[in-house]
């Protein structure tokens, strides 16, 4: 081995919340991971051998992704005034540590009949342990569930507050479907 450890690329775990409810979607379902960084959740959901849309505006992140069976990689603007993913549906749709309100609808509307959201992201009170830390990008008390109901999904998970790993952080988590 030529590196040290130090050198070595980190590998980040999937969140424990997508691992538990991801088997709720369908086998051989379509799943977009919307924000998709590093592709921690692409790569779970691709090994569970759904087609994954992998979307993030960060090149170099999908690049990584290029080649994974499986996955088709789009480099998008998802905070632009039109939504780029207008008219698409999916069995599945994962969100984490990621909020842009103004196209929270539209993320939604995407699930298809029988679909699957499993959404978490960081909420009220985070300021205390970090970033992000503008109320711009953090959730309200049971705001995510509130947005679920009203575009007539079901939640089937709901949690909120203090999270020890995999850093400190105060975060939502949400999985609902489309009955």
């Amino acid at each position: 081995m030529t590196g040290s450890l130090n050198e070595m690329p980190q590998i980040i775990p999937a969140s424990p919340w997508v691992e538990r409810h991801c088997p709720l979607i369908a086998a051989g379902g379509r799943v977009l991971d919307l924000a998709c960084g590093s592709g921690r959740h692409v790569r779970l959901l691709a090994g569970r051998g759904h087609p994954v849309l992998a979307v993030d505006r960060n090149g170099e992140a999908l690049a990584a992704l290029a080649g994974l069976g499986n996955v088709e990689t789009r480099q998008l603007d998802l905070e632009g005034d039109l939504w780029p993913l207008a008219g698409e549906r999916f069995a599945g749709i994962v969100v984490t540590n990621y909020l842009w309100r103004p196209h929270l609808p539209a993320v939604l509307a995407m699930l298809a009949p029988g679909g699957v959201l499993i959404y978490e992201t960081f909420m009220q009170g985070n300021a205390a342990y970090g970033k992000p830390s503008s109320p711009q990008f953090l959730l309200q008390p049971g705001e995510l569930s509130e947005q679920v109901r009203g575009a007539g999904l079901r939640p089937v998970a709901f949690t909120e507050g203090y999270v020890e790993q995999p850093r400190p952080a105060m975060v939502q988590a949400v999985c609902a479907v489309r009955d």
